[in-house]
């Protein structure tokens, strides 16, 4: 199994944890400390190694702060985890503070006066995090130094700290990638010549696994394998590894366009770039601080603040990608269809959280495809599917109830593609109220579904018209309505997305999530999820510009009995009755039992 259901969080040594990290702080003369969720390699999901902010404060969610000082606390967290994180942290210890309302570095000054030295971890915090905060406090407060260190104090009171992960390195074949690595990284040099760029630092695990072809299992669900890589104008990139990741197969395809190099190499390799004279790139939301620190220290060489330029080009799929990813959204619209069957034939008391997950899992291993889910299964019934971003334990595990709401947010990771969906279901009769509820999440959905915007239009452009529905009603969600997904890489991909901070124009090959929901506080959550594509859209009749729309990859019915009919507009029961009609059209023939077919087929009638 992919996914353990062991409880993370342990809760009950965080204050003797607390207490041994100041004491760490009173000797090294520091006021205080900044824990980010973070490693040296600024991935969302960590290797176990590297889950410090869980360690020390029970926090299981996949972005968050927390700053120790002498006494008193606080943890920062964004909209998704704000009943998440009451329930797994020592409230008496830590004050939650919700972001972006709240900043840490108006926090610190604050609660910090006078001169001071508060610490961090100079390898887990990017360049741009530590530049602004650093701004913010010496504006307000001059005497306030944050102050990077050699040695991360929390490391040494780690004892059981586990060992870094060491999986062995694949290559990506081409059939899914759709472009040869030796291409790609011709096609960068170039770009570095024309910006008159000698070399580029890619710190970015997911463009350095697009870039080369290489795919690990270094983070969990996500298959990267963490390394470096300085990509040089005029002569061989260089790939900063783990040696011991790296087969001999694998070491001979590699060396042909690639300079391999130890991970303990990495100061010297950075060195070498220093000692000429030159100008090297990097991306200062993605590179950490301690980088910037390494290459200042030669002042011949010229740094030079750019986007990570792999970004766009990995985002933007090409043919075989895109056709990829509609195959695995095929395979996974099967393999999540037959869960929803069998959990229809259930009834509420045989049912739990874990035994839902478990199953959904068990189908999607049944495809002979699946190589992880690409996230933890969010299963959350009735007042745990409020629970943005819940994930469920031996402790918190619910078994269903009758007339209730079931939230199942899940997603697998395969070799032609990544898959990110979520379904609400009715478990017995849907109330009226959950049902109206449903139906305006609903409208926001096929709102986005439907859009047709000219070129150039961001996701902030688009992120209201999901929102309206709900708007109208007195009714809101506090995350975004989309993120980008890669193509068996990272689940959550930039520079596209869908919501109030996402300015990045779209472009055709391009693919976002279509996630608008609901949540009720200790009663119920809602959210209905499909994976898009950015396609080009057919000109209207007398149509002057250019435009683009969506067109839906995933492909699962979603619960007619939670449609209030009245709702909907005559051109949103269109767009239901053709997106169920599709839906019966590519699933149904991979179905292998009569029980299931005619379950789709009821689940796609027309309404």
């Amino acid at each position: 199994m992919y996914q353990s259901y062991s409880r993370q969080s342990q809760t009950s040594a965080t204050p003797a944890r607390v207490n041994k990290l100041r004491a760490q702080l009173r000797d090294l003369l520091l006021d205080g400390f900044i824990i980010p969720h973070g490693d040296e390699f600024q991935n969302e999901y960590l290797p176990a190694s590297n889950k410090r902010l869980l360690w020390l404060t029970g926090f299981a969610g996949s972005a968050g702060m927390a700053i120790i000082l002498k006494n008193k606390a606080a943890i920062f967290i964004d909209g998704r985890y704000t009943l998440q994180v009451t329930n797994e942290v020592d409230m008496k210890l830590f004050e939650p503070l919700q972001v972006p309302q709240h900043k840490p570095g108006d926090w610190i000054v604050k609660n910090v006066k006078g001169k001071s030295r508060i610490g961090f971890d100079p390898r887990l915090m990017t360049l741009k995090t530590i530049t602004k905060m650093r701004e913010l406090v010496s504006r307000k407060n001059p005497d306030c130094l944050l102050v990077p260190l050699d040695e991360n104090p929390l490391d040494v009171i780690w004892q059981d700290r586990p060992p870094a992960p060491r999986t062995p390195v694949s290559l990506h074949p081409l059939k899914y990638a759709g472009q040869k690595a030796s291409a790609k990284i011709a096609s960068l040099q170039k770009q570095l010549v024309t910006d008159k760029l000698d070399a580029c630092l890619l710190t970015d695990q997911a463009s350095i696994a697009w870039l080369f072809n290489i795919r690990g299992k270094d983070v969990p669900h996500t298959p990267l394998a963490l390394s470096y890589a300085i990509v040089h104008a005029r002569k061989k990139p260089e790939l900063i590894i783990d040696p011991a990741k790296l087969g001999k197969v694998v070491k001979e395809k590699l060396a042909k366009h690639l300079r391999l190099f130890a991970m303990s190499k990495l100061r010297q390799r950075l060195q070498a770039v220093g000692s000429r004279k030159g100008r090297i790139a990097i991306d200062p939301t993605k590179t950490s601080f301690w980088f910037d620190e390494r290459l200042k220290e030669h002042a011949e060489l010229e740094i030079v603040h750019r986007t990570d330029p792999c970004t766009l080009p990995k985002a933007i799929k090409n043919k075989p990608e895109i056709e990829g990813m509609r195959t695995a959204h095929i395979r996974d619209g099967v393999a999540v269809s037959r869960f929803l069957c069998w959990l229809e034939t259930k009834s509420a008391k045989d049912i739990d959280e874990i035994s839902a997950a478990r199953k959904l899992e068990e189908v999607r291993n049944q495809t002979g495809k699946l190589r992880d889910l690409s996230f933890e299964t969010i299963s959350g019934s009735g007042a745990n599917g409020a629970i943005v971003h819940y994930r469920v334990d031996e402790q918190s595990n619910k078994t269903f109830t009758p007339n209730s709401l079931f939230l199942v947010d899940s997603g697998g990771q395969y070799l032609d593609g990544t898959t990110d969906i979520t379904r609400t279901i009715a478990i017995g009769k849907a109330s009226r109220t959950m049902r109206r509820h449903f139906t305006l999440v609903l409208k926001g959905h096929i709102a986005i579904a439907s859009s047709r915007f000219p070129s150039g239009t961001r996701g902030v452009d688009l992120d209201g018209l999901a929102r309206m529905a709900l708007w109208k009603a007195g009714l809101d969600y506090d995350h975004g309505t989309g993120h980008g997904v890669g193509a068996f890489l990272g689940v959550h991909e930039g520079p596209q997305g869908i919501s109030k901070a996402a300015m990045t124009p779209f472009a055709p090959g391009m693919i976002v999530s279509n996630e608008p929901g609901f949540y009720k506080t200790g009663a119920y959550g809602i959210r209905i999820e499909n994976l898009v594509l950015v396609t080009p859209a057919q000109k209207p009749s007398g149509g002057e510009r250019a435009m683009l729309g969506f067109e839906t990859l995933t492909m699962v019915p979603l619960d007619r009995s939670l449609i209030e009919l009245d709702l909907l507009e005559n051109g949103e029961i269109i767009w239901l009755n053709d997106y169920h009609r599709q839906v019966h059209r590519l699933i149904s023939p991979h179905l292998e039992t009569d029980k299931e077919r005619k379950w789709l087929k009821r689940s796609t009638k027309a309404l």
